[in-house]
C-alpha cells in the first residue's frame, strides 16, 4: 500500500469523493460539492429517497447505489471495482460529514489499501457548528458521538469521560436526551457548563446554555423534539477528583474496585493503581496478594 496520496495527479483509478451535505439548510450546499455530485460516476447515498430530494433541488441527475450499515459488505467490493476500472465515486450521508456517526469509513479504508484517491470537501458539521456557538472552550475538544443505549454502559462511559479535561461532544435523539442529561447531573455534579444545540442549521434552531442542572430542569418542562448535539464542559480537575474517589480505600480494595470498574484483570489494575497513587507497583502488587516482608 502506497503511503503518499497526490489527490489530483493523473491516475488510472477513478477516485472516492466525501461530500458533506446539509445538515438542515440547503443553502449550506457548496458550489464545488454540487458540481462534484454531478461530475462523478455514481453517487453512494446511506438512503436513496432522501438523497434524490437534494439531488433534484439542484438539478443533479447522477445515478445513485445504496450505501448503508446493512449492505457495507456487499457494497463496498462493487463500489472498489468501480473506482478501480476508472470511475469515479462521490459518498453521501443523510446530513453532514460522510463517516461521522453515519456509513463510510469502510470504504475509505478499502480504496485507500487500494491505491485509490479519498478526496475529502468541506462542508456542514453539527458537531463543530454548535462547539463554535456553544460559548464553551472549543479548544482541546474531544468528540464522542452517540452514548451507550443501555444505562449501566452509559454510567460507565460518563465515569470515564469525567477524566477529561478537554471539552466534551455529543449527539443524541429527542428520545433519550432526558436520561442522558439525567446522568451528566449525577456524574458531572450540577455545577458542570452544559449547551444544548437543537435542530441546528434550521428554523427551528435553539441553543440551550447553562450548568446541568438548569439544562436538566429546562427539559423537564419542555416539549423535546428534535436532534441535539451537546457540548459539556471538561472537568477543569480530573485528576483531583479521581484522587478523592479512592483515597479512602486501602491499595487492596482501589485495585477490586478498578478490576470491576473497566473490567480489567488483576494485573491491569494493579499497573493502574500504581500510576494513580505514585508508587511502585511491586508494592502494590504485595498489598493485594497480601505478601508480607
Amino acid at each position: 500500500m502506497k503511503i503518499s496520496q497526490k489527490s489530483f495527479e493523473d491516475q488510472d483509478t477513478g477516485r472516492l469523493y466525501l461530500v458533506p451535505t446539509p445538515i438542515g439548510n440547503l443553502e449550506d450546499m457548496t458550489f464545488r460539492a454540487i458540481r462534484t455530485l454531478k461530475e462523478v460516476d455514481v453517487i453512494a447515498s446511506e438512503d436513496t429517497r432522501n438523497t434524490q430530494k437534494l439531488l433534484n433541488h439542484f438539478a443533479i441527475d447522477t445515478a445513485q447505489i445504496s450505501y448503508h450499515e446493512h449492505n457495507i459488505n456487499e457494497r463496498t467490493p462493487q463500489l472498489i471495482e468501480k473506482m478501480l476500472s476508472g470511475q469515479s465515486v462521490a459518498q453521501v450521508s443523510d446530513a453532514g460529514m460522510p463517516s461521522i456517526s453515519d456509513p463510510g469509513v469502510e470504504l475509505v479504508k478499502e480504496a485507500i489499501r487500494q491505491g485509490i484517491s479519498v478526496i475529502p470537501l468541506p462542508g456542514p458539521n453539527a458537531a463543530l457548528t454548535a462547539l463554535i456557538a456553544s460559548g464553551i472552550s472549543p479548544q482541546p475538544f474531544y468528540f464522542f458521538g452517540f452514548l451507550p443505549r443501555k444505562k449501566k454502559e452509559l454510567v460507565s462511559t460518563l465515569k470515564e469521560l469525567n477524566r477529561r479535561s478537554d471539552t466534551l461532544v455529543f449527539y443524541e435523539s429527542p428520545h433519550r436526551i432526558k436520561q442522558v442529561v439525567e446522568q451528566m447531573v449525577a456524574v458531572f455534579g450540577q455545577e458542570r457548563q452544559l449547551v444544548l444545540a437543537r435542530e441546528v442549521t434550521k428554523r427551528f434552531e435553539e441553543f440551550v446554555r447553562g450548568n446541568t442542572d438548569e439544562v436538566l430542569k429546562w427539559l423537564q418542562n419542555e416539549q423535546i423534539r428534535g436532534e441535539f448535539v451537546l457540548i459539556a464542559e471538561g472537568n477543569s480537575a480530573p485528576q483531583e477528583e479521581e484522587a478523592a474517589s479512592w483515597e479512602s480505600l486501602s491499595l487492596k480494595e482501589h485495585v477490586e474496585a478498578v478490576m470491576e470498574e473497566h473490567n480489567y484483570s488483576s494485573k491491569e489494575a494493579i499497573k493502574e493503581v500504581a500510576v494513580l497513587r505514585e508508587i511502585k507497583k511491586r508494592e502494590v502488587y504485595a498489598a493485594y496478594h497480601t505478601i508480607e516482608d
